[in-house]
């Protein structure tokens, strides 16, 4: 399958799942996720880029004087996200577009923030690099998402959900390494942190400039 058949899958797979979305996450994310929505946004500040923003379950978390910007593949779940952003004090914008080759000139956010979302993208690498080029130098990459968890019963867990996830029809990344992607695109740790037998990460990290490079610090790095 190409790049092109995997995302058009995707969109396709989300729109067919948005009217079921909210209600169907709703126990995993309390189960696995904690109160990892309100860490990912709390962080956001400036122009803000959320990449796949899906149903919109974010925006109740975002603090006060941000500039939302999401982008999502599905035109369902867009449809749901607009119907909360209606509800919403935020200053919102959300437009229809692939994560992998974002619509947006260089440096143009002051943050870019993405939950779950990363997993479902068919080409995180491209993904990534593109979060980079829209991020001003000194912005801010938040992720909260799926990655490989070290323990061999929870990994073998993961590649199962994965085969199940290509069965119906879109492939759902469990098994992803995102810090050595993130370094290697250029950014710079900041921070990073494991939950649920390490199969959940919180990671932020700094696009950086000439005058000012980050040092990742020891402390939770784990």
């Amino acid at each position: 399958m190409t790049e092109q058949d995997a995302t058009t899958r995707a969109r396709h797979h989300y729109d067919a799942y948005a009217p079921r979305y909210d209600s169907e996450t709703s126990f995993y994310e309390r189960a696995m996720l904690d109160d990892g929505r309100s860490w990912a946004c709390s962080q956001a500040r400036g122009e803000t880029l959320e990449v796949a923003v899906g149903t919109g379950r974010n925006l109740g978390y975002y603090p006060p004087g941000v500039h939302l910007t999401g982008i999502d593949l599905s035109p369902g779940m867009l449809a749901l996200a607009r119907a909360r952003a209606d509800e919403s004090e935020l200053s919102v914008d959300l437009v229809e577009g692939d994560a992998q080759d974002l619509p947006f000139a260089d440096a143009v956010f002051d943050t870019v923030l993405c939950t779950l979302g990363l997993s479902s993208i068919p080409d995180d690498r491209a993904a990534v690099a593109q979060m980079h080029r829209v991020l001003r130098p000194g912005g801010h990459l938040i992720l909260l998402g799926h990655v490989a968890s070290p323990h061999r019963p929870v990994r073998a867990a993961q590649h199962l959900l994965e085969r199940l996830s290509a069965r119906r029809g879109v492939q759902d990344f469990q098994t992803r390494r995102v810090t050595p992607l993130v370094r290697d695109t250029g950014f710079t740790i900041v921070y990073r942190r494991h939950f649920r037998l390490g199969a959940i990460q919180r990671l932020t990290a700094l696009k950086p400039t000439e005058q000012h490079r980050v040092r990742p610090p020891s402390a939770g790095s784990s």
